[in-house]
């Protein structure tokens, strides 16, 4: 006899809500431990494209979940009018609201996060995904603290090996988007890193690289792809950093670094701890 979502586990409030859903902290009584459920109302979804969403985020994160860094999907219900996704529990501050309380942090807390930000971004990229949507409001913290990358809803497929594919469509947020993708051209998986970049940026300068009064002059800003590092707001962040971020936020994509090459970067393998500089 199948088993609905209301017999597994007891729906408690809500703790998040986006585009096409709502998010509830929920409770097994059969595990005692407690989940996040992403509800998503098939209402909402207003053609194809926003369907495909509705079939390919489960599929993605069932595809990724055994990273730590990557919200893990533990069942999933459907019936005629919601798709109900039992996830990792992140029920804390989110790095967008920790950046809005912080302004800025020391190489050294940047690094703790962004280095595990782009661990889940390398796996999912070994793995074929693109997230497409990087931005601090999808990076969340489960109960140990540990980062968590969440909301595959724009991800696409671009294969392994001799089956990669460009991707093309404009998707993403303000300020995050890579340039490339507002220009309507093909792209790789490297607007991720892009992303990032300009992530780490804001969380060591309390800024963000590109900005305007509407969403219309962020782009452009974008598209310009004039990367500045202010010296009010970096004064004290080290050459390293500064290296990695042009390396990121790099407008030619052939020589914006891969997201394993990140990783190798001298700035993140120190942990954001810079020998003194001269």
């Amino acid at each position: 006899m199948f088993q609905t979502l209301n017999n597994d586990f007891e729906i408690l409030e809500e703790i998040g809500r986006g585009r096409f859903g709502i998010v509830y902290r929920c409770f097994c009584p059969l595990s005692g431990d407690f989940f996040a459920c992403k509800t998503i109302s098939k209402s909402l979804l207003q053609d194809s494209t926003d369907q495909d969403c509705l079939i390919k985020e489960p599929k993605m994160l069932h595809h990724l979940s055994n990273h730590p860094n990557i919200t893990h999907v533990h069942k999933v219900y459907e019936d005629d009018n919601y798709l109900h996704l039992i996830m990792d529990l992140c029920s804390g501050e989110d790095l967008f609201d920790i950046i809005s309380r912080k302004g800025h942090f020391s190489e050294n807390e940047a690094a703790h996060i962004f280095t595990q930000l782009m661990a889940a971004i390398a796996h999912c990229h070994i793995m074929g995904v693109a997230h497409r949507d990087i931005k601090p409001d999808n990076v969340l913290f489960d109960s140990h603290n540990r980062v968590k990358l969440a909301d595959f809803g724009s991800a696409e497929w671009f294969g392994v090996g001799d089956e990669r594919v460009k991707m093309e469509g404009i998707v993403g947020t303000p300020y995050y988007v890579a340039p490339e993708v507002l220009m309507g051209r093909e792209y790789n998986e490297k607007v991720d890193v892009w992303s990032a970049g300009v992530i780490l940026y804001i969380m060591l300068s309390g800024v963000p690289p590109f900005y305007g009064d509407s969403a219309e002059e962020i782009f452009e800003a974008v598209v310009r792809g004039n990367l500045r590092f202010p010296s009010k707001c970096f004064r004290s962040v080290s050459s390293q950093a500064k290296d990695l971020l042009r390396k990121m936020i790099c407008k030619d994509v052939s020589r914006r670094l891969s997201a394993e090459q990140v990783l190798r970067h001298p700035w993140v393998v120190n942990g954001g701890e810079m020998a003194e500089e001269t």
